[in-house]
C-alpha cells in the first residue's frame, strides 16, 4: 500500500508548559512539519506570519490567555545605527566574518556551552549534548548558513545559525563568547546581519520574538526600523508600551481561528491536525 504526505500542512498544538518569558504564565505552540519540496516556500510564507523555524519544524506561540510573543524584524531600509551601536561596530571591526554550510564543529559546540553556562544555565537548552547541537545546526530542509565571527588569529567568538528567506535573513539562533561583555557581541551579530541583508539586497532581518514586559527581550526594541507582527500584520515599533495589551488574558483568538487565518503558499486552507 502506498502512502503519501498530505498536500497541505497539518497543524498541531503542544501541551502547556511554563512560559520562559513572563512569570506565572503557561505557553503553548502551534507547529507544523517542514519537509519535502515545499519546505522552502512554506518557511518563507509562514515566517512572514510570525512563525519561526527549529530544525524541521515551524512554530508560533498560541497561548490561550496571552499573545505577548510578537515576531520581530528590522526593516533594513529604515535602520539607522544609534551612537552606541556605531561604537559596537567600531569595537568589533577587526572580527572576520565567515559564512559556511550548516555543519557543526567542536569549536562551535565549546563556544555554545560557554555561552549557555553564562547566560542560560537553567534554560531549556542547558542539557543539550553534542549530538543534539549537531542536529540543531545540520537538520535543515531550507537554505541555511552558519555565520561565524572570529578574531584575526582564527579564534571563534560568535556564531549565528541563519536562514536565507525570499525577503530577508532569519537569525534562527546565535551565541557568543560571554567573557567579552564590553564587546557587545550579541548586538554586533545583529548589526552585521543588517549589513548582510543590505549586501544581498534583502529587505528584512528576522530576529525571533519580542515580548513586552520581558527583560530578556527588551534589547530588541533598541533597533531602529523594528517591526512586530501583531494583529495579523506587521507594525512599526514606535512605542513599546503600545504593545503591552497583548499580554492581556482576553487578547488571543481561539486556536481554530488562528489556523484558519494562516495563508499557505499554495493558497489552500490550513487544517488543524487530528
Amino acid at each position: 500500500m502506498r502512502h503519501s504526505l498530505p498536500t497541505a500542512p497539518q497543524f498541531y498544538v503542544t501541551a502547556p508548559q511554563p512560559c520562559p518569558y513572563l512569570p506565572g504564565r503557561m505557553e503553548r505552540k502551534l507547529f507544523t512539519a517542514l519537509q519535502g519540496e515545499g519546505a522552502r516556500p512554506l518557511n518563507d510564507g509562514l515566517s512572514k506570519q510570525g512563525f519561526r523555524r527549529s530544525q524541521n519544524v515551524l512554530y508560533r506561540p498560541c497561548c490561550s490567555d496571552c499573545a505577548a510573543c510578537l515576531s520581530a524584524r528590522i526593516d533594513v531600509a529604515a535602520f539607522t545605527p544609534s551612537k552606541s551601536q556605531k561604537r559596537t561596530i567600531r569595537r568589533n571591526a577587526r572580527l572576520i566574518r565567515r559564512a559556511t554550510s550548516p555543519w557543526a564543529t567542536e569549536e562551535q559546540y565549546a563556544l555554545f556551552r560557554r555561552y549557555l553556562a553564562s547566560r542560560h544555565a537553567t534554560g531549556g537548552m542547558a542539557d543539550m549534548d553534542t549530538f543534539e547541537f549537531a542536529a540543531m545546526v545540520e537538520e535543515t530542509p531550507v537554505r541555511t548558513r552558519v555565520v561565524e565571527y572570529a578574531d584575526a588569529d582564527g579564534t571563534l567568538v560568535a556564531c549565528c545559525l541563519t536562514d536565507i528567506l525570499d525577503d530577508g535573513v532569519s537569525m534562527v539562533y546565535s551565541f557568543f563568547e560571554p567573557d567579552r561583555p564590553g564587546a557587545s557581541l550579541g548586538t554586533y551579530v545583529i548589526l552585521d546581519h543588517v549589513a548582510i541583508a543590505r549586501e544581498a539586497g534583502l529587505p528584512y532581518v528576522y530576529l525571533g520574538y519580542w515580548v513586552p514586559g520581558s527583560d530578556k527581550m527588551g534589547y530588541k526594541a533598541g533597533f531602529s526600523g523594528l517591526e512586530v507582527h501583531a494583529g495579523g500584520r506587521w507594525q512599526r515599533m514606535r512605542d513599546p508600551e503600545a504593545f503591552r495589551a497583548h499580554a492581556h488574558p482576553l487578547i488571543n483568538d481561539p486556536v481554530s481561528e488562528q489556523v484558519a487565518n494562516i495563508s499557505l503558499p499554495d493558497t489552500r486552507p490550513a487544517r488543524p491536525g487530528g
